[in-house]
């Protein structure tokens, strides 16, 4: 994967918006978005450091998606570690319908999206 979809994945992951990683990192917002874009350049070796740091992430993870031996796995934000919480308390059945319940809420949102800029 390029630097750009592990940099989203990341950010997805973490629940992390850009503007929270231009305010982290102290890039501007642009510069932030023009990483994530389809066509987008390469950070400097500085810059990847810089957002690396704040995703809690390596730059070698960043660049190329594979994570080194040393590194730890992701915090898991707040916000999911309750609902993962519970989840993983749920016998099957239960566990079955929460999954089917939060499939279809990520379609309703997907589909009900106002579409951003480029008309995505």
């Amino acid at each position: 994967m390029a630097f750009r979809d592990n940099l989203r994945e990341t950010l997805d992951f973490l629940g992390m918006e850009q503007k929270e990683l231009s305010a982290k990192t102290g890039l501007s917002l642009k510069t932030i978005e023009n990483y994530v874009k389809k066509d987008s350049s390469l950070p400097t070796v500085d810059k990847a450091v810089t957002i690396a740091q704040a995703l809690g992430v390596s730059v070698e993870y960043l660049m190329t998606g594979k994570k080194n031996k040393k590194e730890t796995p992701p915090v898991i934000p707040p916000q999911y570690k309750e609902v993962l919480d519970i989840v993983s308390k749920l016998n099957k059945t239960n566990h079955e319908v929460i999954t089917t319940v939060a499939k279809t809420l990520l379609n309703l949102q997907i589909k009900n999206k106002p579409p951003n800029k480029e008309g995505q």
